[in-house]
């Protein structure tokens, strides 16, 4: 290589300086290096992720959280006692009288009285189906899609499910569908042993029938769907009061931030958008929440998604990974 000479004999010793300071021992001159750029998001080491190391965590986490949630409200023991979810729900729907929010029994009832009964069935397999179908493809699509993103948000569903127990233990709460049941779980046990002044106390009248109070109708259990939630089977492996909150929204919620940014369609962005409005009005159209159970979901989302972006830097920084941004960038 040919070197002018000239250009480094000539110059001032200030910039001769400069021109060797990039190799003291050979005094050759340096070449103009650019300062690294720093990492995207996509760039961003994450480590190595597994995808049997992923269906085996995910499996253990919602195997605990079921055990765990099925030791309290109808699940506790091998009797039931409908007084406390009973009487929660009876306060929660004051709270939304007093909101003037009170309005699931009536948009059950103008629901169930269109054509061909509203298609409700369909909306009963929506609830028993969807909540599991559309949360594992938005784990799968994430895997694949965005790993840089996967393991803040994994642990996001992760923290916001074991969230759910705190309310579940604290708040049994009957769910709407259960209010007017005769079943075991129902609202008319609580009347089973009342006596005609504590009927009448709880302003039921003499002839009245106690267990048409409220005009909900158990969807599953009168038009059919994915499973009953109140038959036996189902039962012993759920806890019926497990209401408060709403993991159908949590759940919802996070798929809709999961995916959105991951759609390069702008009918499918708007699809996973609308995903948590629609199953709010399931929700609420099946009788299986009140909808301010919902807002019990989205703070469990809330509260998950930061413990989970900090446990995940520090995770990610012991393992010398620098940890993902949680904002994404589309696909």
């Amino acid at each position: 290589m040919i070197v002018d000479r000239t250009t480094t004999a000539g110059a001032a010793p200030a910039d001769r300086d400069r021109a060797t300071a990039g190799d003291p021992a050979a005094g050759r001159p340096a070449a103009v290096a650019a300062a690294p750029a720093a990492p995207s998001d996509g760039d961003r080491p994450v480590g190595r992720l597994r995808w049997w190391r992923e269906v085996l965590y995910i499996v253990l986490v919602y195997l605990a959280y079921s055990a765990v949630r099925n030791q309290f409200g109808s699940g506790a023991g091998d009797t039931v006692d409908p007084d406390p979810a009973f009487h929660h729900a009876k306060a929660v729907i004051q709270v939304q009288r007093n909101l003037g929010l009170y309005f699931e029994d009536r948009l059950q009832q103008w629901y169930l009285d269109l054509p061909l009964d509203g298609l409700i069935r369909v909306w009963n397999i929506y609830y028993g189906v969807l909540h599991f179908v559309v949360a594992a493809f938005a784990l799968v699509w994430l895997f694949r899609k965005a790993p840089q993103r996967y393991r803040v948000w994994r642990n996001t569903l992760a923290f916001t499910t074991l969230l759910a127990l705190i309310g579940f233990a604290t708040f049994s709460l009957m769910p709407p569908r259960l209010l007017d049941d005769p079943g075991i779980y129902g609202g008319c046990q609580v009347y089973t042993d009342a006596t005609p002044d504590q009927l009448e106390a709880r302003g039921i009248g003499a002839g009245e029938e106690p267990c048409d109070e409220f005009g909900y109708v158990d969807t599953v259990d009168v038009y059919g769907g994915w499973a009953s939630f109140g038959s036996e089977e189902m039962a012993a492996v759920s806890n019926q009061y497990a209401a408060m909150p709403s993991m159908h929204i949590g759940w919802s919620v996070w798929c809709a931030l999961v995916l959105a940014p991951l759609m390069r369609r702008r009918w499918l962005r708007w699809l996973a958008i609308s995903y948590p409005i629609l199953t709010l009005f399931d929700i609420m159209v099946t009788g299986n929440h009140y909808w301010i159970d919902g807002v019990g979901g989205l703070a469990c989302l809330g509260v998950g998604y930061l413990i989970a972006r900090a446990t995940t830097a520090w995770w990610e920084s012991r393992r010398g990974a620098v940890p993902a941004r949680p904002t994404p960038a589309a696909a």
